[in-house]
């Protein structure tokens, strides 16, 4: 069981620069069978001398420069290790350079001489200095250099690099002629004094140099030979930049190049031992070889995978349960309003989601559409906020395992408004030929509401709020509108040379954006009596109508019964107590307001005609159809037993009807 060496052992050979170098080895031992590791380390011993690159070195350096200016020296090499290695570097005795030692990543040393005082080229034209490498061996080896120092005149500007640093990584497998790094200087000296060559510093090891090359003119620095993680993973590379002047001003930089790991190495597998042959009863369990799998990669590149294969045990998951999306009307059809978002965890065709519309509304399908593969929802038509202001809809997605697996997510789309719809004018009415007069009593004062234009806005909110301008009118002193009401009002009191007949324009406007409007042209007259009344009303009525004749027939009809009511009084009194009764509600009512919100005939409520003596008023109910009117008249009557009577007329056809009710609760004074 003794383990011997075979031949002479070099650690330099073996290894190079690895520390610590070690030989791994196995031993088998059979009957029993076990399986021991070993690993021999190799012990440096300080058996190699520093050496410097060359013998001689020589630098030129300007007069001008600065106190505290470094100049890198050549670096020696010992190829031995640790302590052995190289520690320090010695400078002769001189008034003006110092030597600084300086340690890489790697552990290694280098030299620069820093300028402790200024050069006098006068005095002293050039120097001559001894550099001495030692390593740290008992006794230490040591290697010497002479640097010739010629002291120049001074080029007033050196190259000054953008940045001190270059951090940069590159793949161990990277072609030769990969840019590596790009590194930049500027100079601001003009001619050659300005013109800058980049090179490696003079300390620069030769390995570097033989991995990478470095353009001179434009500071590229390239992959050159065959990088090795496994070698080396991080290289400190140093360089200059140097102008052309006769005292060619220098700037340096470092740039440190990682190399990163790609899976290269193919794994080894090891057979150690193999029990053979197996007995047929073995028993489970019994080792038959032994195995041993290496792989010279780093992290996951030096792992033995396994793969693990999917199932489909996961459904598609939205970032949301459901989406609320808002869309304009008067949309361009076919545009995309939202995308629907699902992940699923599983992999391959188990991840593969679909997205479909749920036809739960038939006519969803027809308004909308979504993109089977990205989730994608277009809007097929373009919508009306005023048809329809709401849409839900159920979007599933679905994975493409086996049985599939499946997740519902709401989806509810609101048509928000524009002003796209002008206002509509109900009262008067724009659509017909008739022309509808509305009445004002003679000296009625400042503040009678007259009558009320009526509109509406087929949009909602701010855009359907009407408000109500008097755009012209016959005398535009008589008559106001209700900003926002679209009541008509008396400005002043009226007067005896006031017009007669008078016509309004009202202009009706929206608050949208942009702002829509409508007119509505309303025509008032000022009446003193109903006869005055029901004759503009004849005079308005269409020429068309076979029925023009019957206002008149109807008066007259009125005066026969006015004058035949006491003599009917007995023989319809039960009837008319009832009607008497059923026409006081209505004065009750008609007293209670001026107007009413127009049905859906839209007809005018009230309409007061002009006052007469403190005995006699009139009252006219109207309809935006002149031809269907009711008319009520009042005025005292002589004393009745009954203290009211009342004769009441109708007519049969449906075009007209009137009502004449009198009341006198007591006799008229003298005075009266």
């Amino acid at each position: 069981g003794a383990l011997l060496v075979s031949e002479r052992i070099d650690r330099e050979e073996l290894c190079g620069a690895l520390s610590p170098c070690s030989l791994s080895f196995e031993i088998v031992v059979e009957n029993p069978l076990e399986l021991y590791s070993g690993a021999v380390e190799i012990q440096d011993i300080n058996d190699n001398d520093p050496v410097f690159p060359s013998s001689q070195a020589r630098l030129e350096i300007s007069e001008s420069v600065a106190t505290g200016a470094r100049f890198p020296l050549e670096s020696a090499q010992d190829p031995d290790v640790g302590i052995n290695s190289l520690q320090t570097y010695q400078l002769s005795a001189n008034p003006h350079f110092a030597l600084d030692v300086q340690t890489r990543v790697d552990g290694s040393k280098y030299a620069e001489l820093v300028l402790e005082k200024e050069l006098d080229r006068e005095e002293q034209r050039e120097l001559h200095l001894v550099l001495t490498a030692l390593d740290g061996g008992s006794p230490p080896r040591s290697a010497h250099v002479q640097i010739h120092i010629d002291v120049v005149d001074a080029n007033d500007n050196a190259p000054v690099f953008n940045q001190s640093t270059y951090k940069t990584r590159v793949r161990e497998n990277t072609p030769s002629g990969t840019l590596v790094a790009r590194i930049s200087a500027y100079d601001l000296d003009d001619g050659p004094n300005g013109d800058i060559v980049y090179s490696f510093s003079s300390h620069t090891p030769a390995k570097v140099r033989e991995l990478f090359a470095l353009d001179s003119a434009t500071g590229e620095l390239r992959v050159k030979g065959q990088l090795d993680y496994e070698e080396t993973k991080l290289y400190e590379i140093y360089l200059q930049a140097k102008d052309k002047g006769a005292v060619p001003g220098v700037a340096h930089c470092k740039v440190l190049v990682e190399v990163i790991d790609v899976n290269d190495n193919a794994p080894e597998v090891t057979v150690t031992s193999v029990y053979s042959p197996v007995p047929e009863d073995a028993s489970p369990g019994t080792v038959v070889a032994l195995l041993s799998v290496t792989d010279l990669d780093s992290h996951d590149n030096g792992l033995i995978l396994v793969q693990v294969s999917d199932v489909n045990d996961n459904a598609p998951k939205s970032s949301q349960d459901s989406y609320d999306v808002y869309v304009l009307e008067n949309n361009v059809p076919g545009i995309p309003i939202l995308n629907v978002s699902a992940t699923d965890p599983d992999l391959g065709r188990n991840a593969l989601l679909s997205y479909t519309l749920l036809q739960g509304d038939p006519t969803v399908g027809h308004i909308f559409s979504i993109n089977r593969e990205n989730g994608t929802l277009y809007l097929l038509i373009s919508l009306d906020h005023e048809d329809q202001v709401e849409f839900s809809m159920m979007v599933q997605v679905q994975d493409g395992g086996s049985p599939p697996l499946a997740t519902n997510v709401s989806v509810s789309v609101f048509v928000t408004d524009l002003n796209d719809n002008a206002p509509t004018v109900l009262y008067p009415h724009p659509n017909t030929n008739a022309s509808y007069t509305d009445v004002v009593a003679p000296g009625s004062p400042a503040g009678h509401m007259v009558t009320k234009v009526v509109a509406v806005d087929a949009d909602a909110g701010y855009n359907a709020w009407i408000s109500y301008t008097l755009l012209q009118a016959t005398d535009p002193s008589l008559f106001s509108v209700g900003l926002h009401s679209g009541e008509i009002f008396t400005a002043r009191q009226l007067r005896e040379d006031d017009a007669p007949q008078h016509t309004l324009v009202i202009l009706l406007k929206d608050h949208g954006e942009p702002v829509l409007s409508a007119s509505a042209t309303v025509s008032i007259s000022v009446a003193e009596m109903v006869k005055e009344v029901l004759t503009d009303l004849t005079d308005v009525a269409p020429a068309s109508d076979p029925r023009k004749h019957v206002t008149f027939y109807l008066i007259l009809a009125v005066i026969l019964v006015s004058a035949a009511f006491f003599i009917t009084m007995l023989s319809v009194g039960i009837f008319k107590c009832y009607k008497w009764r059923q026409s006081k509600e209505l004065f009750n009512s008609s007293r209670s307001t001026l107007y009413r919100t127009p049905g859906p005939f839209h007809h005018i409520d009230a309409v007061r005609g002009g006052l007469t003596p403190p005995n006699f008023y009139h009252q006219v109910y109207l309809t935006t159809d002149s031809r269907q009117s009711d008319l009520l008249c009042k005025k005292p009557f002589t004393s009745s037993p009954l203290g009211s009577r009342q004769s009441t007329m109708r007519n049969g056809e449906p075009g007209l009807y009137h009502q004449i009710v009198g009341t006198a609760s007591r006799l008229p004074t003298p005075a009266e």
